[in-house]
């Protein structure tokens, strides 16, 4: 399974996080080992306090554990995944608190550990936990015999199109899938072999090079949003100029924008609106579709759990009438039979434990694959609006190409590249 954790403070906010209701579907605390407290924040709270004890600020270990899409994993191994954690970062015995989170049909998990050892009032030293992490990752896909990513077997082979957290926003804003963005001026670089090629692939996808502040080349789409090329293409400034050249000759993103403003349709505007306006009908359906059945799934999940704790007590109280008391109590004691009455009611007391945890997994199981249904449609609806998206931008583009406006005066700058907007 996937494996991302980092160091970090603000307790109260990674609680608040974990607990949230309205982002999972489905939020499960299933253990809180070393704390007094029996709930997340008050648990995060001592950990806090400890810790104005140190110099530390960075108090807790935060790790997700992201199984293989399509496979069902029980408990059990998410447990054992931890535990290796634990033995490799030397954090065994630390207080730690596990959340499991169902969002999307899939079920991951989150372990958070403080690093403070109260005996010693120090820090737990987590040197090289990235490497030490890949390691217990790629041996958990072999183990379990889950398909090895690329990006475990070898550092080259990782996605070339993987992206930070500000590209994500920026793309999300736009509606705009950012490994889209980047395949596309990847594939543009990879297929041109000039300036002016690589400029007419990236307007064919409705993307038009303009120069940055102080950034060199950018890309600017229908909608104004600049795109750091470099960036896109997983390459530095130096290796993107050494093609391109110099950006002096380019518009710069404003004039870029002016350009793209005044060319632009109420047509062309008009269908890319209707077309985010039909997608949001259709996910809205799904939404509420999602809702009803998370409700339905909780509802289930509440009456196993209140099943199983009337029997849990039921059992406990008819274990107890089997000790005896008084006098008998104490004969049974010398002859060594309330011993064996104990040893008895351990094991019966483990079977229903066991018993019960099967349950709540095959139930778990059950609604993730009914949820998995309803997230295929969901991906069936993004991919046809992204592809309707698609074909609209380069729709634009074509326009912006074709367009039979006279260009606007402007002061020259020299001959053009033929690189992007010019006026």
């Amino acid at each position: 399974m996937i494996l991302k954790a980092s160091q970090r403070g603000g307790g109260q906010n990674l609680a608040a996080h974990l607990m949230r209701v309205d982002d999972n579907e489905h939020v499960l605390v299933h253990e809180l080992r070393g704390f007094a407290s029996d709930n997340l924040k008050s648990a995060f709270k001592e950990s806090e306090a400890i810790s104005r004890g140190t110099n530390c600020r960075q108090y807790l270990f935060s790790l997700s554990l992201n199984p293989p899409a399509g496979e069902s994993v029980p408990v059990e191994i998410f447990e054992g995944a931890i535990g290796q954690i634990e033995e490799r970062l030397g954090l065994e015995g630390q207080p730690r608190a596990i959340v499991f989170h169902e969002k999307e049909g899939r079920r991951h998990a989150h372990c958070v550990w403080s690093r403070i050892d109260a005996e010693t009032m120090t820090a737990k030293q987590l040197s090289f936990f990235k490497n030490k992490l890949q390691t217990v990752s790629r041996d958990l896909y072999l183990e379990n015999g889950w398909k090895l990513p690329n990006g475990l077997k070898s550092p080259s082979e990782r996605d070339p199109t993987n992206f930070n957290l500000a590209e994500w926003q920026q793309a999300k804003r736009q509606g705009i899938d950012p490994r889209w963005l980047k395949q596309v001026a990847q594939d543009a670089w990879q297929r041109s072999d000039g300036g002016k090629a690589f400029a007419h692939a990236m307007r064919d996808n409705g993307l038009f090079l303009a120069r940055g502040d102080q950034r060199g080349f950018v890309a600017v789409d229908h909608n104004g949003e600049v795109y750091a090329l470099a960036r896109l293409l997983n390459l530095k400034n130096k290796e993107v100029n050494a093609r391109l050249g110099k950006p002096d000759k380019l518009s710069s993103v404003e004039e870029a924008r002016a350009i793209i403003s005044k060319r632009m349709t109420p047509a062309i505007r008009a269908h890319i609106n209707e077309a985010r306006e039909k997608y949001k009908g259709e996910a809205a359906k799904l939404a509420k579709y999602k809702s009803e059945l998370t409700a339905l799934h909780r509802q289930a999940r509440s009456k196993l759990e209140d099943r199983q704790r009337k029997e849990w007590d039921a059992e406990n109280l008819r274990r107890a009438e089997r000790l005896p008391r008084g006098l008998r109590g104490l004969w049974h004691r010398l002859t060594g039979k309330y011993q064996e009455i104990r040893r008895a009611n351990e094991q019966e007391a483990s079977s229903t434990r066991l018993r019960h945890r099967d349950e709540r997994q095959t139930l778990i199981d059950k609604q993730l694959g009914q949820r998995a249904v309803l997230q295929e449609r969901v991906k069936n609806l993004r991919k046809a609006q992204a592809n309707q998206l698609r074909e609209l931008r380069q729709d634009v583009s074509r326009f912006l190409t074709f367009s039979k406006a006279p260009p606007a005066p402007t002061r020259s700058r020299g001959p053009s590249m033929g690189l992007g907007l010019k006026r």
